[in-house]
């Protein structure tokens, strides 16, 4: 798929700016609605990313719900998920949102974090532009990484 084709293109960026302790990728062909197994395989494979994590490390999970594409992004220190949707707008609801938290809840427990049982920390990252059609999330979820990762300083995610 194009998205894991250019997220290769993305770490090769990350590389050239030093960022790859800062910045790393979920491959979406293992976490996607359809075909990636049901809901506990999915958080698990993202838990096998997180716990892989540098102290302060955010992963880029493009997630496609079956029709639509959207990024979520999950700092596990902070147990903080970031959303972003092209269409929408509004944080995740169902089965996506229990399967990020059910990853980071697994990945807190695998590190002895503290407080590795309570609710998981969700921002939607408003103010992101918006596509026009039903056509261009994924050219969106790849702008939205990218713009992530020029922003070498990551303000987006800055804490005040």
């Amino acid at each position: 798929n194009c998205i894991s084709v250019y997220q290769r293109y993305l770490y090769e960026k990350l590389t050239t700016y030093k960022m790859v302790d800062m910045v790393a990728f979920v491959d979406p062909s293992q976490i996607g609605a359809v075909g990636c197994g049901n809901g506990t395989a999915r958080a698990q494979h993202i838990k096998y990313r997180l716990v892989t994590a540098k102290l302060g490390q955010m992963f880029m999970l493009p997630f496609n719900s079956g029709d639509h594409w959207m990024l979520t992004i999950i700092h596990p220190d902070e147990g903080t998920a970031y959303f972003m949707d092209p269409l929408k707008r509004r944080l995740p609801t169902g089965d996506w949102m229990s399967i990020v938290e059910t990853a980071i809840g697994m990945d807190n427990v695998a590190k002895n974090r503290k407080g590795a049982r309570s609710s998981r920390k969700w921002k939607n990252l408003a103010g992101i532009p918006p596509q026009s059609s039903n056509k261009e999330c994924r050219y969106f979820v790849m702008r939205y990484m990218r713009d992530i990762i020029e922003d070498k300083e990551l303000s987006l995610f800055a804490t005040k």
